[in-house]
């Protein structure tokens, strides 16, 4: 029995409930634990060192974390649907190359973090453009054109950030692998990234029982009357939107967008009404929970959140691929 197709409303409550005591556990743990208190008495005004803390620090970190995590969740889904292979992931099609690439060019400059954030998000619109303009080529798009173009930007790329990190000053170089390993920390502005999931979520749900019909095969879905051109292309620019403002936000973090669709669509079947969702609440709760270990296991130093996250989705993807060798 499918929880999500017979406990709907206990479902949603389950991953809010989840979700929020995720939040609220980042505010409290710290090099300086907070009580519940100062935590609720700082969201409600109030000021003090602890107050600081809560709102400048661990606020914006925490929802950047949450946010991140449901953005590239929520593109996984999309990207495992459209292309029917559960191995797909939000990174495939070079995105996260073209974002690394703007990124470190900022950083190279030492540039402030506002145009680190432009060209970042810059450079995964451009991968993306170069993406899809050369695996459309005379009109023959297909999805293994798509993915073998992908794969070679992302190659391209993974040379250019090669290369600035060999020429880049060594007062640098630190920041620029924390920002390739996924780093939290600098995330001061999530806000504008929650608008984007939140958008995207209610621009894809219209077209979840399409998404249902397609992930049966593309011949079904033409017979049913489903528009699979402009349906699969429509999508893909919003994973890939999806991805370039996550991979803005907090940088390279690998394995949640592989890994929590599949472990979503374990419990709660394929149902993409249900699937999306549920993916983006339970990729922000695993990544605000990844943070929050991130910056307190060994503190006072700090982890990426990107080796946390590969840490976990290894051995996870392992268990999955034993589980379903076929």
């Amino acid at each position: 029995m499918l929880l999500g197709r017979h406990h709907p409303i206990l479902l949603a409550l389950s991953l809010l409930s989840a979700a929020a005591l995720a939040l609220l556990w980042a505010l409290v743990a710290g090099d300086m634990p907070i009580g519940l208190s100062e935590v609720f008495a700082a969201l409600t005004g109030s000021e003090g060192m602890a107050a600081d803390i809560v709102r400048e620090l661990r606020l914006p970190r925490a929802f950047a974390a949450f946010v991140c995590g449901g953005l590239l969740a929520t593109a996984g889904a999309l990207m495992q649907v459209l292309l029917r292979n559960p191995l797909a992931d939000p990174y495939i099609l070079g995105i996260s190359g073209g974002a690394a690439v703007g990124a470190l060019v900022a950083l190279t400059l030492g540039a402030a973090s506002i145009w680190v954030d432009t060209l970042a998000f810059g450079g995964a619109l451009a991968a993306m453009l170069l993406v899809f303009g050369l695996a459309h080529g005379d009109g023959s798009w297909t999805q293994t054109r798509l993915l073998l173009t992908g794969v070679i930007v992302a190659a391209g790329c993974g040379a250019a950030v090669t290369l600035m990190l060999a020429l880049a000053p060594d007062t640098r170089v630190q920041s620029m692998l924390f920002w390739l390993m996924g780093d939290a920390s600098g995330a001061a502005r999530p806000w504008p990234g929650l608008v984007v999931l939140v958008l995207g979520l209610a621009a894809v749900m219209p077209f979840a029982r399409d998404l249902n019909v397609l992930a049966r095969g593309e011949l079904n879905a033409r017979a049913l009357g489903v528009s699979v051109r402009k349906l699969r292309m429509g999508l893909y620019v919003l994973a890939s939107l999806l991805t370039a403002t996550a991979v803005t936000l907090v940088g390279s973090v690998g394995f949640v967008g592989l890994i929590i669709p599949h472990l979503v669509r374990l419990v709660l079947g394929n149902d993409q009404r249900v699937l999306i969702p549920a993916a983006a609440l339970a990729g922000g709760t695993l990544l605000t929970l990844a943070d929050m270990a991130a910056r307190t296991v060994i503190a006072p130093q700090q982890l990426p959140v990107g080796v946390l996250t590969a840490l976990i989705g290894v051995p996870v993807f392992l268990f999955l691929l034993a589980r379903h060798p076929r």
